[in-house]
């Protein structure tokens, strides 16, 4: 590939924007996750998956993932926005790193890849729960439907996730 074409390249990477991981949360809750801090997504049994007591309720357990040990987050229930149901056989796990800190975030379904540029990032609306808020980044707004930008870093230093 010739240098020209690579600059092309890059330049048309920035006019697309910037990668989210776009997610289903809850069934009509939809957040997307920036790229750089997922690390990979899974299906993960449940029998994988280790409840732990004395712990919020958000905080379905401990997995281990390639040698790491690491907490699974239930995301509707820690934003607010109901929960996962509790019968199924396997979650949909978006494993996430803020500095040396995994975490898998449980969701409904993963959809997949989308670019969003600064134009198309939006204030939340007014009615947003105010336990969602601390989390957002902001949201992106289709005729049809929101997708809520998520903090991940903030996600990961939730006050939930570390109470004793």
């Amino acid at each position: 590939m010739t240098t020209s074409a690579l600059v092309s390249l890059s330049n048309s990477r920035k006019m697309l924007g910037n990668p989210y991981l776009k997610v289903q949360v809850h069934p009509q809750s939809f957040a997307a996750l920036a790229m750089p801090f997922v690390q990979e997504a899974l299906v993960l049994p449940i029998r994988q998956l280790t409840p732990m007591p004395n712990k919020p309720p958000c905080l379905l357990g401990l997995t281990n993932r390639r040698s790491r040990v690491l907490w699974v987050v239930d995301l509707a229930q820690l934003l607010g926005l109901g929960a996962l149901p509790v019968n199924v056989q396997q979650h949909n796990i978006i494993i996430v790193q803020v500095g040396n800190m995994p975490l898998g975030l449980a969701v409904e379904q993963v959809e997949g890849i989308v670019w969003l540029t600064r134009e198309m990032i939006q204030l939340p609306p007014a009615q947003i729960t105010p336990r969602l808020l601390p989390f957002l980044q902001g949201c992106w707004v289709q005729p049809d439907e929101l997708t809520f930008l998520l903090d991940v870093a903030a996600i990961a230093r939730s006050q939930l996730l570390h109470a004793d």
